[in-house]
């Protein structure tokens, strides 16, 4: 699992290429206070049941608050056999201090 700040994230999606899947695994009620745009939304306590819905050959950010849920949900996905998969170090409350001011934080 690759560990990628937020500024990293930013260069990856104005990559040319398919960009990663933002996979946020917060709950609904952290993901409607703010998000990074183009997120997936699917809770940690959902991901084993979701799997089908992830392409296993894409590269996948995981995102959390801070990123402690995101990097248990990295690991659990490579156990899984995704290979592609990093951790947004620091969250959204990384990307909102270091890329975006206006993003609501809480």
């Amino acid at each position: 699992m690759r560990r990628m700040g937020p500024g990293e994230v930013a260069q990856l999606l104005a990559a040319d290429g398919e960009p990663p899947i933002l996979l946020d695994v917060r709950e609904p009620w952290e993901f409607r206070i703010c998000r990074i745009e183009g997120s997936l939304s699917i809770p940690m306590g959902q991901i084993p049941g979701a799997l089908a819905r992830l392409d296993p050959n894409r590269e996948i950010v995981v995102i959390c608050h801070h990123g402690i849920r995101s990097y248990q949900v990295a690991r659990f996905l490579e156990q899984q056999g995704f290979t592609r998969t990093a951790n947004l170090d620091g969250g959204v409350a990384a990307w909102a201090r270091d890329l975006d001011p206006a993003m609501p934080v809480y």
